[in-house]
Formats: structure tokens, C-alpha cells, sequence
């Protein structure tokens, strides 16, 4: 039986992250005849939620909102018309929480949790029962509450457009949520996998987790060149996952093979005037996407690949509690993480 109260959080303006409010009696959400109260046990961050009490996401925000897109828990209890969940059941969130099948819309753009509506950085929650998934289950709270954004996108950059066959080269940068998922993926696929990174101690681990070759972008500033020599032939990546933008789409351009695909992500390594134009895409001719998460149908079907190949995410060894947000999303901005940052909030 669920409680009258919740402890949650809550963004109140663009000033920061002290933009984040701690509120210990919320009021449990009442449910609707197909709604679905969850109890989290756990949730991890993205760079989108740093970004929006920053005032720096360029989708839809509402003022107040609950952050966090990513969450897993148990169904506490279900409306009277729900079918497809069950009290027990264990369950993780969807991004965008009506992005079911198919193509993006801009009504869909109106649901994402954690921006439009209220997310996971709380105790309890209520949701659609057509917003949630059941959670693999080989995995824990922690590493399910992973999946939501970093590995739905992932798993979209490699399989939404051109689906990756076994032999294929992808190009992975970094070592952030979405960089070790699709490198997770990849090998699972019978790719190969070409990682950047700008650290030693990180190149050692991606080469345990399976990258065939790493490069360190900071004593190889022409890292596309070297990407596009490491692959077979020397003809270039057949998938770029592009997490930079702007400063490193050049030498991902200069990496992809004839007729690739790089899939623009995310935009960590800040903005920049001096970037390719459209005609580098013709001039390389390759098809270069912007993408958004993905919808519920690739999240079941991404995570019965992470059951089938005993997949499990990385989470970094440092978990916060619910009450230590702030300093989590510090820690994170700091780029103190490795793969996944996770949040406890209930044993």
C-alpha cells in the first residue's frame, strides 16, 4: 500500500542546479482508470537533465516539472482498466511517453519525461500504462533504469535506419551512456568497433568491454582519418554514433563509408562556427540523421536482445542517493562518470 506522501524533486527556473527544489511531502499522483503507480527503486541521469535546469534543452520544458526520464521500479497498484501490467510487475520508463511505434510527430514531442511531463526523480509515479515497459530480467534496478534514453538511443542510431549487420564497422565516441551501449551492442551483433577516447585508463576498458581498436582524439586530432584506415578495405565506418555535434561531425564525415550512416545524438563537445556544411553530406555521400530516444516498440525489442545476449549495462561504481541529486548532476558535469550515473532510491 502506497503512501499519502512522496519525496520528489522539482525544477523552479533556469538558474542551474540550484533550479532543483526538495519537496518531502508531495502528494502521491491519484491513479486514472488505465494508469499505473510505480514505486522506483532506481534512476540514472543523461546530459539532457543537466541541461534543462540550465536552460539549455531545445525541446519542450514545463516550469515545475519532475525530473528524469530514466526510472525502474515496481507496479505499487493499477487503475481498474489496465491490461498491461500486473502489482509486482517490474518496470522501467518510456522518453517519450507517446512515441509507441514508428516515425517521431509533434505531438510526440509534447510527452517527454522528465520535460513536458513529470519523470522519475521521485518515490512514486504515476503513468499510462502504455508509457512503461517490463524490464529485462537479467538485469537489477540500477542497470534497467539505464535503458530508457542512453541505450533506446543507442540501439535507434544502430538499428532505426539501416540496421547493423554481423562484419560492420561502427565508430563509437567517448565513453558516455550512449557511446558504451552502442559499443555493447555492436559486439553483441558480430561488429566491429572503432572507440575514441581521450584517456589511457578509459581506452583500457573499452578494449575489455570488446572495441577491437581505440583511439585517443586528443594525440590524434585527425581521428576520422585513423577510424577510416582501421576499418576493412580503409573505405570507411558503416555507422557513426554521433554524441559531439559540431566539433567532431568534420571527422566523422571523414571516417563514414559510401552510403553510411551517422546519427547525430547529442552535442557535448559544445558549438562551434567552424562545422561542415550540408553539401559535406553529398560530397561523402552519406546519409547523416538527428534522432530523438526511440519508441516503445524498439525498447521491447532492444531489450529482449539484452536478455538473449546477457547484456548489462555499465554503471559507475558512485551511486547517490535521491536526496543527494545536486551533487549527482555535479558529479556528472564534472565528467567524474563512467558509463551510467545511477540514483538509489529504494532497496
Amino acid at each position: 500500500m502506497a503512501p499519502s506522501t512522496t519525496k520528489q524533486w522539482t525544477i523552479q527556473g533556469k538558474e542551474g542546479f540550484e533550479s532543483l527544489k526538495w519537496d518531502e511531502k508531495a502528494p502521491v499522483p491519484s491513479l486514472g482508470d488505465k494508469d499505473v503507480l510505480v514505486k522506483f527503486h532506481a534512476a540514472s541521469l543523461n546530459f539532457r537533465d543537466l541541461a534543462i535546469p540550465k536552460g539549455k534543452y531545445p525541446f519542450p520544458v514545463k516550469e515545475g516539472v519532475i525530473p528524469g526520464s530514466d526510472g525502474a521500479g515496481v507496479v505499487e497498484a493499477v487503475g481498474p482498466n489496465v491490461t498491461r501490467f500486473k502489482v509486482g510487475d517490474k518496470v522501467a520508463t518510456l522518453f517519450n511517453q507517446g512515441h509507441l511505434a514508428g516515425s517521431l510527430n509533434p505531438s510526440i514531442l509534447g510527452t517527454g519525461l522528465g520535460g513536458v511531463v513529470d519523470g522519475a526523480l521521485r518515490e512514486y509515479g504515476s503513468f499510462d500504462e502504455q508509457g512503461l515497459v517490463h524490464i529485462p530480467s537479467n538485469l537489477d534496478f540500477a542497470e534497467a533504469s539505464t535503458l530508457p534514453c542512453a541505450a533506446l538511443t543507442a540501439w535507434n542510431a544502430l538499428y532505426g535506419l539501416k540496421k547493423l549487420e554481423p562484419g560492420q564497422t561502427v565508430l563509437t565516441q567517448g565513453t558516455g551512456g550512449v557511446s558504451i551501449f552502442a559499443l555493447q551492442f555492436a559486439k553483441a551483433a558480430g561488429a566491429r568497433v572503432i572507440a575514441t577516447t581521450s584517456s589511457p585508463e578509459k581506452a583500457e576498458i573499452l578494449k575489455k568491454l570488446g572495441a577491437d581498436h581505440v583511439i585517443n582524439y586528443k594525440e590524434n586530432p585527425n581521428w576520422g582519418e585513423q577510424a577510416q584506415s582501421l576499418s576493412p578495405g580503409g573505405l570507411g565506418v558503416d555507422h557513426v554514433v554521433e554524441v559531439g555535434g559540431p566539433t567532431t561531425m568534420k571527422q566523422s564525415l571523414v571516417a563514414i563509408k559510401i552510403d553510411g550512416v551517422i546519427s547525430i545524438i547529442g552535442f557535448i563537445g559544445g558549438f562551434s562556427k567552424d562545422q561542415p556544411s550540408f553539401l559535406d553530406c553529398l560530397n561523402n555521400i552519406c546519409t547523416v540523421r538527428g534522432l530523438l530516444v526511440g519508441s516503445r516498440q524498439q525498447f521491447e525489442d532492444m531489450n529482449a536482445a539484452i536478455e538473449a545476449n546477457d547484456i548489462h549495462p555499465i554503471v559507475d561504481n558512485k551511486v547517490f542517493t535521491l536526496p543527494e541529486l545536486k551533487e549527482a548532476y555535479q558529479y556528472m558535469f564534472d565528467q567524474k562518470h563512467f558509463g551510467k550515473l545511477a540514483i538509489k532510491i529504494a532497496e
